[in-house]
């Protein structure tokens, strides 16, 4: 059809799920048209998208100290003494915590 105003046809494959939903949240709006909401939305609506680069470093980070901890407690507890690396070394890793945990709050802001 040359007089079409949209004369270009897009198509793209769902899951019976994915459809569900789109049918449920079509059902929100006053439209009954798939074309009509698709477009909406891919034109007008919004993706959220969150980079979680920095939390993963941040528990990687966290999982690494705990393991330390973990082991010089185990030490402690089986009767052996406490080292002064044992209490630096807790220092430091709490010290990247601190650092690392600045370094995620700022870049959100």
């Amino acid at each position: 059809m040359p007089n079409r105003k949209r004369n270009i046809q897009m198509k793209f494959y769902v899951t019976e799920e994915e459809k569900r939903l789109i049918e449920e949240k079509m059902k929100l709006l006053p439209t009954q048209r798939y074309g009509a909401y698709l477009r909406k939305m891919a034109i007008d609506g919004y993706i959220i998208y969150t980079d979680t680069a920095n939390i993963k470093a941040f528990t990687a980070e966290l999982q690494g100290i705990g393991r330390n901890i973990n082991q010089i407690a185990k030490r402690l507890n089986a009767g052996a003494p406490v080292y002064e690396a044992d209490i630096t070394e807790i220092k430091e890793r709490l010290n990247q915590i601190w650092q690392l945990q600045r370094h995620i709050l700022s870049s959100l802001r």
